[in-house]
Order: structure tokens, then sequence, then C-alpha cells
């Protein structure tokens, strides 16, 4: 692709082409247009003064028309065959012809304007009648003396052109140059920025058709620098969350080991199953995170999906783990699809349904509901856990975050999870306290 400078000049060096024809070719057809009309009018003038001429001339009779008289219009130079003047008698016998003139009849016109072929050359010629003497006047002009009248003038047009033209050329190259020199000069400070230099670009005496741009630039490495900075508090948080069950596996391992009593040591095995089950769920917790971060925008994939499907499907897997707590999900449910991408909806329902069960106190009830109509519903998850603070309801999405009434397995990421791939597929997570005491997580369409 050519630079933008080339194109520029290209883009100018042809449109002040096509101007200067387009100005030539209009000069032309005017100058044409208008030679005609003032040449037609020379020939009526010239046609119609020969003839009161000749009406004027005092003769006792009219000369014998088997005579042919010169008449004296001579011209000059290389204008000398452009005028040519004929008086032909109305029985058709040539009285008298200019020297310049041709033998032959130059129209066989009665009377006007009309073109006609002599000798191999084209005239135009004017016809007038005087029947008072019997005689016709035919006055006529060389058309390639009036081609080449008006040829001068575009050659005159023209060969300055030639010279012109190329100088314009030069005046543009060096224009456009000096008009893009503010980009050549972001270029180089960008060129000359370190890596890790995501600082604002500054716009002190910049070109306002630039700014934009700079607007733009300035606003990426904003949103560059956000993103280093949520990986860089990621990472932090995620090595602090893997390295404390890790210390705690360590240390429960170390006390079966030591210890003698039976008691202790089937404790201390509890304690790293469970330390095994948050370890596991958090490793795939970062693994999801990564995977749907690693979508660049809104997920244009869609599919169908049955909500009941996949939440009786998650309640079975997580039957060993639900120790006390049911899950039901409303038989209404089978009747209801959505359309939204499967795994972004497997990913966000099994993260709430795991913290559900994870909040819910021994004999709760997880409750899977939905509301509103088919392909527009609302897919609802309950439980009867603590719930949560309503001064923490807009943190709890913040990835790492655990508030006050904290599940033992818990990361703080599932609620991320689920909010970053709900808004991946187009849809949003809304989260109510219950009256009844518990939270209720909603998944619902995008406004």
């Amino acid at each position: 692709m050519p630079s933008i400078s080339k194109r520029l000049f290209l883009i100018l060096v042809l449109t002040t082409s096509l101007v200067w024809l387009s100005a030539v070719l209009w000069i032309f057809l005017s100058t044409r247009a208008e030679v005609e009309r003032v040449l037609d009018a020379r020939l009526m003038e010239a046609g119609r003064m020969v003839s009161s001429l000749i009406s004027r001339q005092e003769r006792d009779a009219v000369p014998d028309r088997s005579t042919t008289v010169e008449i004296p219009l001579r011209e000059h130079s290389a204008y000398e065959r452009q005028l040519s003047c004929q008086i032909w008698s109305l029985q058709g016998a040539l009285i008298s012809r200019s020297d310049a003139a041709p033998a032959e009849k130059l129209s066989e016109q009665e009377d006007g304007i009309s073109e006609t072929v002599v000798d191999g050359e084209r005239w135009r010629v004017y016809a007038i009648t005087n029947t008072d003497i019997g005689i016709r006047v035919l006055v006529g002009d060389n058309l390639s003396m009036r081609d080449h009248l008006v040829n001068d003038v575009i050659r005159g047009l023209l060969l300055p052109a030639l010279f012109i033209v190329p100088v314009l050329a030069v005046l543009i190259w060096f224009s456009v140059r000096r008009g893009l020199e503010p980009l050549r000069k972001i270029a180089g400070d960008l060129e000359a920025r370190h890596a890790t230099d995501l600082s604002p670009i500054e716009d002190v005496d910049t070109a306002k058709e630039i700014v934009p741009v700079l607007q733009s630039l300035n606003g990426l490495f904003a949103r560059v620098a956000g993103l280093r900075e949520r990986e860089r508090n990621f990472t932090a948080f995620a090595a602090h969350e893997l390295r404390t069950p890790l210390a705690g596996l360590k240390t429960q391992a170390q006390v079966a080991l030591a210890s003698e009593d039976p008691a202790i040591r089937d404790q201390a095995l509890r304690q790293i199953v469970v330390g095994v089950d948050r370890t596991g769920r958090l490793v795939r917790q970062l693994l999801d995170m990564s995977a749907v971060e690693a979508l660049d925008h809104e997920s244009e994939k869609r599919g169908v999906v049955r909500p009941s499907f996949v939440l009786r499907s998650l309640a079975a897997e997580l039957a060993d783990r639900a120790r006390q707590v049911s899950v039901e999900v409303a038989p209404e449910m089978d009747a209801v699809e959505l359309h939204i991408e499967p795994e972004l909806f497997t990913l966000a329902a099994r993260n709430l349904m795991e913290n559900a069960v994870n909040h819910s106190p021994p004999g709760g009830v997880v409750r899977c509901r939905v509301a509103g109509q088919f392909e527009a519903g609302q897919v609802i998850i309950e439980d009867d856990g603590p719930g949560i603070p309503e001064e923490e309801l807009p943190r709890v999405t913040e990835r790492f975050f655990r508030g006050r009434n904290k599940a033992p397995v818990g990361s703080g990421l599932g609620l991320a999870i689920v909010e970053l791939a709900l808004g991946r597929s187009g849809w949003r997570l809304q989260l109510q306290n219950r009256d009844a005491g518990g939270l209720r997580a909603v998944i619902a369409q995008a406004a």
C-alpha cells in the first residue's frame, strides 16, 4: 500500500491536471462557438455590404453576364484565402469574384448560411439574393482558417502547461511533505519510546486533524496500562491464594506424619482433602478466567441452551460436595430456551451454583427457576446462605474480593468469572439479597 504522502501527491496532481484539462476543453468549446458566431456575423455583414454597394452603383445596364470581372478583395499573410466573394447572376453565370475565391460556385443555397466542400476544402458560405438587379452574392470563409484560429488559442494554453505542471507537481510534493511533518514527528516519538512507556502523548501545538489520532492513542495507552495493572494484581493475588493452601497442605501433612494419635491424623487428612479441593477449584477458576479473557470482544457465537439441562447436570456434579444441601430445578424450566453461547452460560452457571452450595447451611436448599417468557427469560439461582452485606454488593464481582460472609473454600473469583462470561455473551448478572435470607443471582439479557 503506498504511503499517505504519495497518495496525496498523486491525488492532487491528477486533480489539478483534470481541472486544467477541463478548463482547456471548456475554453476550446466556448472559443469555437464564439468564433463561429462572430465570423458568421462578419460573413452576413460582408454579404449585405457587397449587395448594397452593387445596388447603389450607377450603371446604364447590367454587364454582359458571360463576362467575369475580378473583385479586388485581397487578404494578407496567413488569412489570404480566409474570406472570398462571388457574384452570380440568377441565371447561373459568374459575374465577378475576388482573386482568392475559387472558380467553382461556393454554395447552391439561395439565401442564408450553409457549409460546402469546394476543391477538397470546407467552406462556410453566406448567400444573399438581390432580385432588383438579378444577382446572388456568395461570401465564404475557409473553415481551415477558423480551426487554425481556435487551435492557436488552445496551443497558447497547453504550451505553458508543459512547463507549469512539473513546477506545480514539485510544489505539491513539498507541500504534502511539509503538511505530513507532524505525523512523522509523532511516529519518531513513538519509535523512540521504550516498550514500557505508556504515558500520554502531548498534543501541544498539534494540528487539529491529528488531535483525534492522539486522543485515540492516549486512550489505548490508558487501557493497556490499566490492563497491565490488572494483570499484575491478578498475578500477585493468584500467587498469594495459591501459596496459602499449599502451605496449609504442607502443614497438615507434617501433622499427620508426626502424630501418633489416630484422631489427630484423621483430622489432618480431612484438612488436606479440603485444601486440595480449594486449590483445585482455584486453579480451575484461574484457567476459566484466562480462557474468558482471551475473547477480545463480545462473542459472536450464538446457540440455544436449555438451562434446566445444564443446571441439573451441574447439580449432579456437585452432589458429593453439597453435603446436606439440596438443589432444586423448577420443572417449568424445561420449556425455556436461551439464546446464549453454551460454554459461557455453563461456566457462569457452574460458579453461581458452587457459590450457592458453599454458602448454604446444612439442610439448606438451592432453588433454580426462571422468570419471563420463552427465549427472553431470566435464570434465577437462590440460596439460603447469609447473603451479602449491602455495602459489599458493588464490590463482590472484583477479583479476589472476599467479604465478611466468605466461604472456607472460596477464593474471590467466582462472581468475577460469572460477570465476565455473561458480559462476553451479551448477558449480565444481577445480585439481590432475599427478604427471607440468602442471595438471589439473576442471569438476564443486557439492556
